[in-house]
């Protein structure tokens, strides 16, 4: 270098040094030694001088068609590793920032990429502990680190470099970056390969050495587990005009799909809609979005949610603006991106939110709008993000002096342009039909759409006496696996069963009785409980949250003022519940009950029991009084333990409720020994939906429950019998223990309760082992043929 310009190089860094003394140095947030905020955040020299634990992201830009990363040469003036290659683009999570937002800013600032949220894959967060500089710069730092998947190479030129942070930028083969950190190449930043950061050539390298037919024959195994099956329906007792509003209710439950894909994740729905425009182009395509259908996301329900696609697999979108323009380059063709592992606040708030995040938020806010926050009808949103995507557009970013990054978006305004045509489908079928109840539902639904009020229409709903039958709206709380508080929209259409509706009144009047003979403290019980309606369909169409495992009944609202006010309804899928019966809970009773007990499953006591458990969501602890006095909700002490928990209290009072009814002569004496051991099979059933799910959850906390305490018993050739001299004791025990928790809002006692008995242990999966074996199906895939001939107005 000559001395000019060397002397010009010196006074631009001066010149720098002196302009960020005039800046505040940028503060960061202590952590604790495992990660936790401290609530303390100090200048960034300080956090490496005294070693404090602080955040950062790392993002790399991998080019998918050549294998290989993206690197940039850190600026002679950096104070850390000056001069040496390093990852694409990182920087420090300053104090009160988050960390999507901080990953996207960073890769603008430090090389001029403006690219959305959707191309970010979360990968792993690395802790680096090092000391440099003579040991005056000591770098404890917890990185999240992002990938960013292109097809191609983005071209040098394209790139904008902030020469205070990036000297150059190279691209080099995955394979050989690897090799030079391995030998500890000088020039490269330093990083363990054979440690946590070896993720990150394994995840990619994995991905993309996979082999097209083995990855078919584990498609094809999967999908082996679902029997497919046509649902059929007789609609002879509707009405004309009810016919012509079935058709546009099918298409209004399509819409919930819809709906539903996006409340997954963000990028599910390009996803789908790739999946599906290249379902044709080879076997393991239609494979992937056969399976896809049925999970409706990338994560496989019956393997604890782990992931059947990568963002290898993920749509291509093209960006013109994303760089500076680089003539005869039409722009970044990058892969939308979704993690590895399911995120367990779904789509309902910001991907990098944790809990402590919310609940100091949450703490901030009024009484109202704290409820807001906790409600169903509404996802939680980065005000920092929203003004990232105004100022990486151009346009002014509205200001804000507001202390807590999040707010609420009420789903009326989040999926607006999905509501409103549903809504106007609603109200189209509802001037159509002929029956006063559904016409009322229909047009109240519609204006909850567009309200974000839907007490009214829940109550419709619950009123609904129509040979056509309707769910559709926001209900279930199961995708929440954060807090357990944000609803998912789904649809279930069908045909009411006038005669079996008729039967089961029995259970509906007989809620108050149930209620003041729980097996709990009369303490906890309600003294006005609601007679619950219960109606029996013949299933025409389902949608939206129905995924994996189907759905054979369901008990509605979850609203806890509704259930306080009006009690729950339920309804019950009799289609669903006799496939379900004929084509897996009879094949795995032949192969896990004892052949003495065999014959004692059949479908009465599983319908029966199927019906016992809705009504049995409808009493027990759910406005609660918690031991400080304070007013609650089961819900809210319980958090994303009490869908799971909520599903093992039906199950197991729902047992010892149809023993109470047997013993009050509702029902012959001769159900009780099959109802038990109908039951016993139904454990295997749902327990192979994995631990993951609410339902198996619960149900392997039963299962392990009873058998510990000796009510099931495992014979020595594999198979299982229940000890009638024991089970109602235990099932008993287990009610009240289960009641008490949730009536004292003790999370404390549930999360032990799970701890202990939510595994899979020995016993379960020796049953499990044998069904794979013989290849019993997990679940039903349904078609439904009836629904695709009336959208073809061939019915």
């Amino acid at each position: 270098m000559c001395f000019l310009a060397f002397l010009h190089k010196l006074l631009t860094l001066v010149k720098k040094t002196m302009a960020a003394e005039v800046i505040e140095e940028e503060r960061l947030d202590v952590l604790t030694r495992t990660g936790q905020k401290t609530g303390i955040s100090k200048p960034r020299g300080d956090i490496h001088r005294d070693g404090d634990y602080h955040r950062a992201v790392h993002v790399w830009i991998f080019s998918e068609g050549t294998q290989e990363l993206l690197l940039q040469q850190r600026a002679e003036c950096k104070d850390s590793w000056p001069g040496l290659w390093d990852v694409s683009s990182a920087g420090h999570i300053s104090a009160g920032d988050s960390s999507l937002v901080t990953a996207r800013r960073e890769l603008h600032e430090e090389l001029g990429i403006t690219l959305p949220k959707d191309a970010f894959e979360p990968l792993f967060v690395f802790l680096q502990e090092c000391v440099i500089n003579d040991g005056n710069f000591i770098n404890n730092e917890y990185n999240d680190v992002y990938l960013v998947t292109t097809l191609d190479p983005i071209p040098l030129e394209a790139f904008t470099l902030q020469e205070s942070e990036v000297s150059a930028v190279k691209y080099i083969s995955l394979e050989v970056y690897r090799s030079l950190l391995a030998k500890e190449d000088p020039q490269y930043v330093p990083y363990d390969v054979n440690d946590q950061y070896g993720q990150l050539f394994e995840i990619i390298s994995k991905r993309y050495k996979q082999k097209a037919e083995a990855r078919s024959l584990t498609l094809q195994k999967q999908l082996n587990r679902y029997a497919r099956i046509s649902l059929k329906a007789e609609l002879k007792g509707l009405s004309d005009s009810d016919k012509e509003a079935l058709k546009l209710l099918i298409k209004a439950a399509k819409i919930m799909d819809e709906i539903f894909c996006l409340q997954v994740w963000y990028s599910n729905p390009s996803l789908r809609g790739w999946l599906e425009q290249n379902a044709d182009e080879s076997q393991l395509n239609k494979l992937k979005w056969m399976y896809y259908l049925i999970n409706k996301s990338p994560w496989s329900c019956l393997d604890e949610n782990e992931s059947f696609l990568t963002t290898a697999d993920s749509a291509v979108k093209i960006l013109s603006e994303a760089t500076k323009p680089v003539a005869g380059w039409k722009g970044i063709k990058y892969r939308t991106a979704f993690p590895t592992s399911k995120p367990p606040g779904a789509n309902f708030y910001p991907p990098d939110m944790d809990k402590m995040e919310f609940e100091l938020w949450k703490k901030s806010l009024p009484e109202d709008k704290r409820k807001e926050a906790i409600g169903f009808f509404n996802v939680i949103k980065r005000k920092s993000e929203a003004m990232l995507d105004k100022s990486l557009s151009h346009s002014t970013p509205s200001s804000t002096s507001d202390t807590h990054d999040l707010y609420v978006v009420p789903y009326s305004e989040e999926y607006s342009s999905f509501l409103l045509r549903a809504a106007d489908l609603l109200h189209k079928a509802g001037d159509l039909t002929n029956s006063s109840s559904l016409k009322k539902f229909l047009h109240s639904k519609a204006e909850a759409f567009l309200s974000n009020e839907y007490y009214d229409s829940d109550i419709a709903w619950m009123d609904l006496d129509s040979k056509l039958d309707i769910t559709i709206g926001p209900y279930e709380t199961y995708e929440d696996a954060l807090f357990g508080y944000k609803a998912t929209f789904e649809a279930f259409i069908g045909i009411k069963d006038d005669e079996a509706t008729a039967q089961l009144k029995v259970f509906g009047d007989n809620l108050q009785v149930l209620e003041k003979n729980l097996p709990m403290d009369d303490i906890y019980k309600s003294g006005d409980v609601i007679a619950a309606p219960i109606r029996v369909i013949q299933l025409v169409y389902n949608s939206g949250d129905v995924k994996g495992p189907q759905t054979i009944a369901f008990n509605l609202p979850n609203d806890e003022c509704i259930v306080k006010d009006r009690g729950t309804s339920m309804v019950i899928l009799k289609n669903v519940s006799e496939a379900k019966f004929k084509l897996i809970l009879q094949p795995i009773a032949d192969v896990c009950v004892a052949k003495e007990q065999r014959e004692l499953v059949d479908f009465e006591s599983f319908f029966t029991h199927t019906i016992c458990h809705e009504c049995c969501h409808g009493i027990g602890p759910h406005t609660i009084t918690l031991p400080n006095g304070q007013k609650s909700t089961v819900r809210l002490e319980l958090q994303e333990l009490h869908s799971s928990l909520e599903e093992a209290k039906a199950d197991i009072v729902g047992l010892w409720a149809i023993n109470f009814l047997i013993n009050k002569d509702f029902f012959p004496k001769t159900l009780v020994k099959s109802m038990y051991v109908s039951f016993l099979a139904g454990c295997f059933r749902s327990v192979r939906f994995g631990l993951e799910e609410a339902h198996g959850k619960g149900q392997a906390l039963q299962f392990n429950y009873l058998f510990d305490k000796g009510a099931f018993v495992l014979h020595p050739d594999g198979t299982f019998s229940v000890d009638f001299d024991k089970v109602e004791g235990v099932v008993e025990t287990l009610s009240r223990e289960i009641l008490t928790l949730q009536a004292q809002g003790d999370k404390r006692t549930a999360q032990t309760l799970l701890s202990k008995y939510c595994l899979m242990t020995q016993p379960l999966k020796c049953a499990l082992e044998k069904l794979e074996r013989i290849q019993v199906p997990v679940d039903i895939a349904p078609d439904f043929p009836i629904a695709d001939q009336i959208l073809l107005n061939n019915l």
